[in-house]
């Protein structure tokens, strides 16, 4: 009886070797989620339904059940607070974000001069907002663009005032009015938070056929219908992937993470500070699955 061979890899079809090449990738990323993410999240998860108290023989851990919870959504004063103002910010940044990043990464994906500075521009905030640059708040130049966001501020709200008086003469609804006008007080939290996603929208204009814009052209196409028709249904898997990038980005540094480190490191009450974490992790997970599921529904894939 003839054995079985396994399909060798120059036997295997396209979907396969697709397949297992995207493994492979994605192999040292799993690794180090496993070892650096998983347990950690365990313990966390764990003292959370604990009291931990440090001694001589280092610390103890003792079971306390959901009373953590209870006191981080019922006694603390500021937690539930902070966590709605953070859940805010990420679902009204959000749209703001990934709109602007595309719609600059349509602009830059022109042909000027310059084209290659103007590109470099906008990726300056990325660089602008490391650790190391935004740690340096005592040298001239920070404190210089610190006072002059100060002055524009004053500048911002007559011109906002003004742009929502002209809208709502127009007829347009409140609620869309005062999501506009708030979007200009957050205009350099949007800009320095696209670098990114602007890379990433244009990496996937640029993977674009050109026949199809000539075919289009040829067809008497505009420039508003080839972007409707072509640029925005074959950039719509990247547009997921810049909701959940920029989702992630989002919670990694704000008001509610300063309030767990505070509680955990500072006050020392680390079974609180991990409830909170834990409530903050199971709200952007809520976040994410609802925005992938909503936006998976749309997504155009081209083969």
């Amino acid at each position: 009886m003839k054995s079985i061979r396994k399909p060798r890899l120059s036997k295997m079809d396209y979907a396969q070797k697709k397949a297992l090449w995207g493994f492979i990738y994605v192999l040292p990323w799993l690794i180090g989620f496993l070892i650096f993410f998983f347990v950690p999240l365990l313990s966390s998860l764990r003292f959370s339904f604990s009291s931990i108290t440090a001694n001589s023989d280092g610390i103890t851990v003792k079971y306390i059940g959901l009373q953590n919870y209870v006191e981080a959504l019922t006694i603390n004063t500021s937690f539930n607070r902070v966590l709605a103002e953070s859940i805010v910010n990420i679902v009204v940044n959000i749209p703001l974000i990934v709109i602007f990043s595309l719609f600059l990464a349509v602009l830059l994906n022109q042909k000027f001069i310059g084209r290659s500075v103007a590109r470099a521009i906008f990726f300056l905030p990325v660089i602008l907002a490391s650790g190391v640059i935004m740690n340096l708040e005592s040298t001239s130049l920070v404190q210089a663009i610190s006072d002059a966001s100060s002055g524009a501020k004053v500048v911002r709200s007559l011109q906002s005032f003004e742009l929502e008086k002209l809208m709502l003469q127009a007829g347009v609804s409140e609620w869309i009015v005062n999501y506009l006008t708030g979007s200009v007080d957050r205009i350099y939290q949007i800009v320095s938070q696209s670098g990114v996603q602007i890379l990433i929208f244009l990496a996937g204009i640029q993977t674009i056929s050109p026949q199809l814009y000539e075919a289009s052209k040829m067809e008497g196409a505009t420039g508003y219908e080839a972007f409707w028709k072509i640029t925005f249904p074959m950039v719509s898997p990247l547009i997921l992937v810049n909701v959940i990038y920029t989702i992630v980005d989002s919670v990694s540094t704000n008001e509610i993470t300063d309030l767990i480190l505070d509680t955990g490191f500072s006050a020392f009450n680390f079974g609180l500070s991990s409830a909170m974490a834990t409530i903050y992790f199971l709200a952007v997970t809520l976040i994410l699955l609802v925005s992938t599921y909503l936006i998976s529904r749309k997504v155009f894939y081209y083969d």
